[in-house]
């Protein structure tokens, strides 16, 4: 380097620091990709997403090239500004070179440059790409054989190289992604997807019509009865039995019976040609599996049984896309707004057959979820017994006091926000 000019090494000094400047930022730009945002660039043809989908699918041979090309340009660096040093300052010239050259790289060639790849990824990603493909072509040979001897290493660790860890996101993940997701995904269609994600964890228990509360016909009854409970049904589908549900003979669709009712002979044995077969769903069903039994067998409604067979109550196929997208405005069955009655001072008056699980949903509240489905049911079961007379308790450190007991079951129960947990209730 003594035939060249101070000023051309000063030169080629700078072009060393702006490839190294490259360099680095390729490595975090690559490296802090949006890999589900790259995948979808893919499928849409985007040329430089498939490109640098391409490098990254090698990982290590990524890292190589770019590692590779980084030390190359680093060191011919050091061994140029040693010379520039020397003869600018031919006593302190190497002190003076290693501590400057070590804040120009660290500024203009590792902070700056990885500041900036982070900030704005694609951009550098992507524009990066155009020269790592063809480099990567080039310098192959090399990166096998570092790759080679580095892989060996590893196995030596006890790790495999070629098993790329997984950019798979499980549930819990993907509901951070979801909640993260702020204003690109509406609040309306976060809850949505939320609630598809809490599916396996709810049961057909939890969103079941009880059997006390099922809409039937007894085919026994009267005609005349049977009739006006037709004329005046608010159901899409009645269930018909005999004396009891336990009996259950079938559901009759309204639209089924209405056609019936304009001909002449309609009568109970007209009636019973029209139920069609009861569908029966074991207790504890996932939602998600259910969901998937009701689209393969093309079924709407079916009878919850438990173990020995007995009826526990009727889910349809409305009540698990409710608990999807929120309640239908047809829905005829009472919503949790009208069992919970706000009160002046802040409490609610709910009535115990409420749900659990949609009280907290509504209220955002966290009262447990786990045992019994009814705010009758746990207070109940908090009390080992049936109340004979109002009663306070504190249930998950919510203060509530049983207001109204009928037939061994509570009515209504007054419940305070977390807020007024200071409020002391008799036991």
């Amino acid at each position: 380097m003594d035939d060249i000019s101070t000023s051309v090494l000063v030169g080629i000094l700078v072009l060393m620091i702006a490839i190294s400047a490259f360099f680095s930022s390729s490595e975090t730009g690559m490296m802090s990709l949006n890999r589900y945002r790259l995948k979808h660039l893919v499928k849409n043809n985007h040329r430089s997403a498939k490109r640098t989908d391409a490098l990254l699918k090698r990982t290590d041979r990524l890292i190589s090239l770019i590692l590779i090309g980084n030390n190359l340009v680093n060191i011919l660096a050091s061994a140029i500004a040693t010379v520039v040093g020397l003869r600018w300052f031919p006593n302190y010239g190497l002190a003076i070179t290693t501590i400057g050259l070590t804040l120009i790289i660290l500024i203009f060639a590792e902070v700056t440059p990885k500041t900036m790849a982070a900030l704005y990824p694609e951009r550098f990603a992507f524009t990066s790409s155009w020269v790592l493909s063809p480099l990567m072509k080039v310098l192959f040979p090399v990166i096998w054989l570092i790759n080679s001897i580095s892989n060996v290493l590893l196995l030596l660790f006890g790790m495999n190289p070629k098993k790329a860890a997984t950019s798979a996101l499980n549930p819990e993940e993907l509901r951070t992604v979801v909640n993260e997701a702020g204003t690109l995904i509406p609040r309306r269609h976060q809850d949505m997807l939320l609630s598809i994600l809490d599916l396996e964890h709810v049961s057909v228990d939890d969103i079941m019509v009880p059997r006390n509360d099922i809409a039937g016909i007894d085919i026994n009854d009267e005609w005349e009865s049977i009739l006006k409970q037709l004329a005046h049904t608010s159901h899409t589908r009645l269930l018909l039995f005999r004396d009891s549900i336990d009996d259950a003979v079938g559901f009759v669709h309204a639209r089924d019976a209405l056609r019936l009712l304009v001909k002449e002979q309609f009568d109970k044995t007209t009636l019973l040609r029209a139920v069609k077969e009861i569908y029966f769903i074991p207790e504890n069903t996932p939602l998600n599996i259910q969901l998937g039994k009701f689209q393969r067998r093309k079924e709407r409604i079916g009878l919850i049984v438990d173990e020995y067979g007995d009826i526990q109550g009727l889910v349809t196929l409305e009540d698990i896309l409710e608990e999807i997208v929120g309640d239908f405005t047809t829905t005829i069955s009472p919503t949790p707004s009208e069992e919970i009655h706000p009160q002046p001072d802040g409490s609610y008056i709910i009535e115990g057959t409420t749900n659990i699980r949609d009280l907290n949903k509504e209220l955002g509240w966290a009262l447990p979820t786990d045992g019994p489905r009814t705010l009758n049911g746990l207070i109940v079961e908090y009390l080992e017994d049936i109340p004979k007379s109002p009663v306070g308790m504190r249930i998950a450190g919510y203060p509530i006091e049983v207001l109204e007991i009928d037939n061994n079951a509570i009515r209504q129960a007054r419940i305070m926000p977390q807020f007024y947990q200071n409020i002391e209730l008799s036991q």
